[in-house]
């Protein structure tokens, strides 16, 4: 495919998680439910913590966009690939593979940024409480959700147009079940040198600053937990940030052993596997976690519940 004058358009073969005709009705109907599960659960967060006037805080205004991302993210994989497996003709048109990528960089960045902007959050709700008002004014957690939407927006646009000026030979198949950049890298007969450059240096910004932000964090929320002399204060202080850091270790684990690796040990079924993980399963449990191990959300959602009993 040439992307100069008169381009042409070209399709790719998406292998997807099997290749085996049998195993596709179980696979379609394991991510069927997955996919429900996950608007579900996120869909509720984010009705709960606009509904309960309790859950107006900073804390769960993030939460309630992580939920929405998080919707979004697993929405631009799975059903597609759920068409995928029904569809006889398992393609993907080039300009449908980039816009795949577009919002697969966008969401996970973005996540990767509400994640970081939550480990503040509660560093300064923990560490700094006196000031916990004036620091995470509504206007400074708009500013963030705003500010991770917009850079990550831009990440996005980087590498999906260094992307489109990719020229593609021989065969066209996708050992994955989604456009990410490593298989495009793979497949092109072009030049590759600045897409790598990109990636190396630019392209791991977005994950690694945010993952920085996070340790620092609670480094010194764990520091600050552990001069509290009473076991009861510690562990309340603790269980305000104990859902948060659950789903940041499942997140982070899961990207570290993707894109950390040595190019050595890289496997196709491995890494179809652990990008699983974090695009499907992790933002499917998030709303599961938040809400069995958080008492404000167990509570919002007695009061929802009692209300429609009612009714």
């Amino acid at each position: 495919m040439e992307l100069s004058n008169g381009t042409t358009e070209t399709e790719f073969i998406m292998l997807g998680l099997s290749d085996l005709p049998e195993h596709q009705t179980l696979l379609m109907v394991v991510f069927l439910t997955v996919y429900l599960s996950n608007i579900v659960g996120n869909t509720m967060i984010i009705s709960l913590t606009r509904l309960d006037t309790n859950l107006h805080t900073p804390m769960y205004f993030f939460l309630g966009n992580l939920s929405f991302v998080d919707v979004c993210f697993t929405s631009s994989i799975v059903p597609p690939m759920l068409k995928n497996m029904v569809s006889l003709k398992k393609t993907i048109s080039f300009h449908a593979c980039i816009a795949q990528l577009f919002f697969f960089l966008c969401f996970a960045c973005t996540e990767c940024i509400l994640l970081a902007a939550m480990a503040f959050d509660r560093y300064v709700a923990i560490c700094n409480p006196l000031h916990y008002m004036m620091l995470m004014s509504r206007k400074v957690c708009i500013f963030l959700v705003a500010f991770s939407w917009v850079l990550s927006s831009l990440h996005a646009l980087l590498h999906s147009l260094m992307a489109l000026r990719l020229s593609f030979c021989g065969h066209k198949k996708i050992h994955h079940f989604f456009c990410d950049m490593a298989p495009l890298l793979t497949l092109s007969c072009s030049d590759t040198t600045i897409n790598k450059l990109l990636i190396y240096t630019e392209g791991g910004m977005p994950v690694a600053i945010p993952f920085l932000i996070v340790m620092i964090s609670y480094i010194r929320i764990i520091s600050t937990i552990l001069k509290i002399r009473s076991t009861h204060g510690r562990w309340k202080a603790f269980s305000t940030c104990s859902s948060h850091l659950t789903v940041v270790i499942f997140f982070y684990s899961t990207i570290a052993f993707m894109y950390l690796r040595p190019p050595s040990t890289y496997s196709i079924d491995y890494d179809r596997i652990v990008s699983i993980v974090y695009t499907v399963v992790a933002p499917t449990l998030n709303p599961f976690i938040y809400s069995l191990r958080n008492k404000d959300m167990k509570g919002a959602l007695r009061k929802v519940l009692s209300r429609k009993g009612e009714i």
